[in-house]
């Protein structure tokens, strides 16, 4: 995947869209030399690299710090970096300038959380020449809002909401919509009424694509244990391993080695 307009041709021919989200120069290495189509440089990277409970501690100059890093490491791969909490609501001039760091910084598009009171807002941002990628459902940066971690759209009215939601963010110009924490059959619901392609999480498998975080499909946050995780590999234990093992060649005096040494 090299551009904006590759979502709309793979959801035409029927290919899903792999992404996964990335914090950083050497694992976007790695992800550069595998056959993901593309990367998620998001707002999680508050809570997966810094610590937080939440998304909220993110802003425009700590997403770009990352999202350069990531560019330097994956210059092949569509990046993607997230508008973070309220980035996009304190006023246009405020929130075209966090568009312009994001993206400077290597973004080739930005997502942004939400739709309601935000129309005006994504349409500049479009018309501006910026791709912009929508997230409904779940959307973390209101998670005092929903009062936890829950799934939306499940009800009658609230499916139709949704499904209303995103046909409001297609008619701004999005290009793609993440779906978060979705009943599948609402999921599939939306992605078949809409010409955009989108990318689910939770979402059940009829999505056009599907993204994961990094660190929980690789089995790094082994606290964080949600239904919709796959996990891909035990990296939290391969790498407790291997410096156990280093550990005990230092404490027994077995490395270095002679042919490790000058």
């Amino acid at each position: 995947m090299k551009s904006v307009l590759d979502f709309h041709k793979m959801k035409s021919q029927g290919s899903r869209i792999s992404m996964v989200t990335c914090y950083d120069y050497t694992s976007a290495r790695i992800v550069a030399a595998s056959d993901v189509d593309c990367i998620l440089v998001g707002d999680s990277l508050a809570m997966t690299m810094h610590g937080h409970e939440t998304t909220l501690a993110a802003t425009p100059e700590l997403m770009a710090l990352h999202v350069e890093a990531v560019r330097k490491g994956a210059a092949n791969k569509f990046i993607v970096g997230d508008m973070p909490f309220l980035a996009h609501r304190a006023g246009l001039e405020r929130t075209m300038e966090a568009v312009r760091i994001i993206m400077k910084a290597g973004a080739q598009a930005v997502k942004i959380e939400g739709i309601d009171g935000s129309e005006d807002t994504i349409r500049h941002i479009v018309q501006s020449g910026v791709p912009v990628m929508g997230h409904l459902g779940l959307t973390p940066q209101s998670i005092h809002q929903f009062g936890g971690f829950k799934v939306q759209g499940t009800g009658e009215h609230a499916a139709e909401m949704l499904l209303s939601q995103a046909r409001r963010l297609e008619e701004c110009g999005a290009f793609a919509l993440v779906l978060e924490c979705v009943p599948a059959e609402i999921a599939a619901h939306v992605t078949r009424h809409l010409e955009v392609p989108t990318i689910g999480i939770g979402a059940g498998r009829e999505c056009s694509g599907q993204v994961l975080v990094m660190q929980d499909l690789l089995g790094l946050n082994i606290e964080f244990k949600p239904k919709f995780v796959r996990r891909y590999s035990d990296a939290f234990g391969l790498f407790k391993e291997a410096f156990d093992s280093f550990n005990a060649d230092v404490k027994e005096g077995n490395f270095p080695a002679q042919e490790e040494s000058y």
